[in-house]
């Protein structure tokens, strides 16, 4: 695919750049507001709800970036993604009193979608919503939740009597139990259970739809995102090979290890192109989960195999925590894993398309 960034697109790729190798943020809170005072947090908000305007090229374009610089920043997780359940299922009270506060930086969400012994897509959550004297009541366990530890807000999918439905939830009250931890990539992952814990719904109706469409655009952003790491994987694996020495020569000079960065190359270039597929189908307005899978499938596939490739080339130092490149690959492990595996898009895909597409698979 033959994609020509334009002037505004290289202006926002070298300002993300420039931030994200700026040592002035110390601190990821700090790196947070720099972000919200760019626009970044609420890029892809309308105007009208505080944000930029911006499309899924520029939400690519910063996820590359942030992927290349390996920084952990729940940009996609606390901003992008509720941000955008709230933009296409939020009612024009909660639109006006949040999305600001995401853009601003001053309000972190998190999506409590997920629920353990379930696989990816989850249809109907097991999660219920009841309503009782004029107010709603969600009782449940959601796990995996990203960030759900350090939210401020949830949005929680679950089944009421009209149907699979979105709440928010605060994770103040007395009907939330939140339990966070580490992830092995630097994130930051919660069990949050609810019993009876208050719930205000969402205005709209379409809320399967509303998943979808914030669910895609999120795969597309994760599938940028790996790309940046991979592009960082190939970047330091290359150097190491030029400047690594072995019985008196570099590294470079033994044509099987060079062979091997060139098979790594042309898998980051297949998962380069399916990332921009995806993210230019968005921009034309396709919201479609069978284009999303085949790019996150891709994506993850390349991403195993790049992320592999890195560590043995690198030998030994490779599988050490403190080195670059096994932080590479347990990014590029973790966005695997994310909203949906490769067998589960493979999966999803073999459900879906003819035999004669399933050749490209």
């Amino acid at each position: 695919m033959n994609f020509e960034p334009t002037a505004e697109h290289t202006m926002l790729r070298t300002m993300v750049e420039d931030v994200l190798a700026d040592p002035t943020p110390a601190t990821p809170d700090e790196l947070w507001m720099t972000f919200a005072d760019l626009g970044l947090l609420g890029l892809t908000f309308p105007e009208s709800d505080g944000g930029q305007g911006a499309g899924p090229i520029e939400a690519m374009i910063v996820m590359s970036e942030l992927g290349a610089a390996t920084t952990r920043l729940p940009v996609l997780d606390c901003a992008a993604l509720p941000g955008g359940l709230l933009v296409d299922a939020g009612s024009p009270t909660q639109r006006r009193d949040l999305l600001p506060r995401v853009a601003a930086g001053t309000l972190r969400m998190a999506f409590a979608h997920e629920e353990s012994h379930s696989r990816w897509p989850l249809r109907t959550p097991s999660t219920s919503a009841v309503h009782q004297r004029n107010s709603w009541r969600v009782s449940g366990h959601k796990s995996p939740v990203l960030w759900g530890a350090e939210a401020d807000l949830l949005i929680v999918s679950a089944t009421g009597p009209d149907g699979v439905g979105l709440f928010l939830v605060d994770p103040a009250d007395p009907g939330v139990t939140r339990r966070g931890s580490a992830t092995h990539d630097g994130g930051r992952v919660a069990d949050v259970v609810f019993e009876q814990a208050a719930a205000e719904p969402l205005a709209s109706r379409r809320t399967e739809d509303a998943i979808e469409a914030a669910q895609v655009a999120a795969q597309a952003a994760l599938c940028a995102e790996a790309v940046g790491v991979m592009t960082e994987a190939l970047r330091i694996t290359a150097e190491y090979l030029c400047t690594r020495e072995q019985f008196g020569v570099p590294l470079r000079s033994f044509q099987a290890l060079t062979h091997r960065a060139a098979d790594m190359y042309i898998a980051l270039t297949l998962a380069r192109g399916m990332s921009v597929y995806a993210s230019t189908a968005l921009a034309d307005g396709l919201i479609d989960q069978t284009v999303a899978s085949r790019a996150k499938l891709r994506v993850g596939r390349s991403a195993r195999f790049v992320g592999q490739e890195a560590v043995q080339l690198h030998g030994g130092i490779g599988m050490t925590t403190e080195h670059a490149i096994s932080r590479c690959f347990a990014r590029l492990t973790a966005i695997e894993q994310t909203l949906g595996t490769s067998d589960d898009h493979l999966r999803y895909l073999m459900d879906r398309v003819s035999d004669y597409d399933m050749v490209d698979l």
